[in-house]
C-alpha cells in the first residue's frame, strides 16, 4: 500500500498495515494510541446535540483522545465509548454520562497524522549515539519558551498556567523548573526544563502521566526531550 493508497480517514487495519510498511515493523491498535495517534469517528448530525454540531449539519469527525477512553480502547474494548471530545468547532467538550458508545470498526485514523508519526519514527532512527550524547547536553542548558508551555501542558492542569509561570513560583521559578538566568533581561526570554515542569505538574497538581507521556510524543518541540522524560520515568518507576 503507497501513500497514496491510503485513505484519507483510515480503518485500524489499514493503518496498521501502512505503518508496518513503511517502518517494518509490526502494528496494533494499542501501539498506534502509545504512539500517541488520536483516533477519530464520524458522528452524523444529531438535532439533539446542536452545541455539539454547531454548522456541521452533515457530521463531523470527532476525536478520541480523552485519557481514559484511549486507555478503554488500548486495554482490548470491544466497542468505542466516547465520554470527552471536541465539537464541531474543535472545543473540548464533556458529553452528558455515559457518553456515546460506537462499534469499534468505526474507528478511523487520518492519513496526516499517520504521515506524520512514520516521518518522526525515521527521523528517530536517523540520530546517531553522538548526536543524542551532544543533544542531552544541551537539553541541560536549554529549555521551551511560555507559548509553548501553555500549548503542551496548559490544558492538563487546573490553575491558570499562564499567570502561574509569569509568577515564577514553586516549581514555575528558578528554584523549579525555570532554567536560571533565561529571564534576567526580560520575562520573554525566560524558559522552562519541560521535563522538571512535567513532572512538577504531576506531583504538585496531579496532571496525570498518559497525557503528559502523548504531550512528548505528539509536540515537536518536545521531542528532543523526549529520551530525558522516559529516562526520568524509569528512575522515578513510572
Amino acid at each position: 500500500m503507497s501513500t497514496t493508497d491510503l485513505p484519507f480517514r483510515a480503518t485500524t487495519a489499514e493503518a496498521c498495515a501502512w505503518l508496518e510498511q513503511e517502518t517494518g515493523t509490526s502494528w496494533t491498535l494499542a501501539r498506534m494510541l502509545d504512539n500517541a495517534l488520536i483516533p477519530v469517528v464520524w458522528l452524523d448530525y444529531d438535532a439533539a446535540w446542536p452545541d455539539l454540531f454547531g454548522d456541521a449539519n452533515g457530521g463531523y469527525a470527532a476525536p478520541v483522545y480523552f485519557e481514559d477512553d484511549v486507555a478503554r480502547l488500548a486495554a482490548g474494548s470491544a466497542d468505542v465509548l466516547i465520554t470527552m471530545t471536541k465539537d464541531a468547532h474543535k472545543l473540548p467538550v464533556r458529553l452528558p454520562p455515559p457518553g456515546f458508545t460506537r462499534p469499534l470498526d468505526q474507528l478511523r485514523f487520518q492519513k496526516r497524522d499517520l504521515e506524520r508519526l512514520v516521518a518522526r519514527l525515521k527521523q528517530e532512527a536517523q540520530v546517531s549515539k553522538e548526536e543524542k550524547q551532544k543533544l542531552a547536553t544541551t537539553e541541560t542548558q536549554a529549555g521551551i519558551g511560555k507559548a509553548e508551555v501553555l500549548q503542551a501542558f496548559g490544558a492538563l492542569v487546573k490553575l491558570n498556567l499562564d499567570q502561574a509561570l509569569d509568577e515564577a513560583i514553586g516549581i514555575f521559578g528558578d528554584d523549579g523548573a525555570r532554567v536560571k538566568a533565561s529571564a534576567k533581561k526580560s520575562k520573554r526570554n525566560a524558559v522552562w526544563n519541560p521535563v522538571t515542569l512535567a513532572l512538577g505538574l504531576h506531583d504538585v497538581y496531579r496532571a496525570p502521566i498518559g497525557p503528559l507521556k502523548r504531550a512528548f510524543k505528539s509536540y515537536d518541540f518536545l521531542h528532543a526531550w523526549l529520551g530525558n522524560w522516559e529516562e526520568s520515568l524509569r528512575l522515578l518507576g513510572k
